[in-house]
């Protein structure tokens, strides 16, 4: 075998250079550094849908809540509660704000989950007054309620209710719904 074959066949076995060395480092390396910024960014925002999921559940639970609660004329401890024909009939006034010294829901009508304007409130606890989860302080739903003309069922006898809860970092979830007056002298 000639002399440059050999030196040829030499230089093959030797392996690799300090150069492509160098190169195979600096790939890799910036591989690395994008792939755990990926998984950084995905830990990060992995606890998201929980929370949503958590606000979610909140949301659902108020609106069920507000949406089986008695829609009537006059407040349940009205004398008139069970003949009014319209709320101008109860004696007591219309059934709004938290009646019969209920401080505890659920309430015992769809209006005490509002103020008497109308205006929404805010609450950070579930029916047995435990906060929302057990990160407390993490969410706060708010109820806010409009009457309108559903179907041609006029407004007084139709409310729409609307349950926010806030979470994170200004994220929130918002559930819409409606009730109607069916049964007004509904009183147990």
């Amino acid at each position: 075998m000639c002399t440059a074959s050999r030196h040829a066949a030499r230089r093959a076995q030797a392996g690799v250079t300090l150069i492509e060395l160098a190169l195979f480092i600096v790939i890799v390396g910036v591989a690395v550094v994008g792939i755990l910024g990926v998984m950084s960014l995905t830990t990060r925002n992995s606890v998201d849908p929980q929370l949503r999921k958590q606000a979610l559940a909140i949301a659902e639970g108020m609106l069920d809540e507000i949406e089986g609660a008695r829609f009537t004329y006059c407040a349940v401890d009205d004398p008139a509660a069970e003949t009014a024909t319209g709320e101008a009939a109860c004696a007591t006034g219309e059934a709004f704000g938290i009646q019969g010294g209920a401080t505890q829901r659920p309430y015992d009508n769809v209006n005490d989950y509002v103020a008497k304007d109308g205006s929404a409130i805010s609450y950070t606890t579930d029916v047995a007054g435990n906060p929302f989860s057990a990160l407390a302080n993490q969410y706060a739903a708010t109820v806010s309620m409009n009457a309108v003309v559903l179907n041609n069922i006029a407004a007084p006898n139709v409310l729409h209710i609307r349950v926010s809860v806030a979470y994170g970092d200004n994220q929130q979830v918002v559930l819409d719904g409606y009730r109607t007056r069916y049964a007004p002298n509904s009183i147990p």
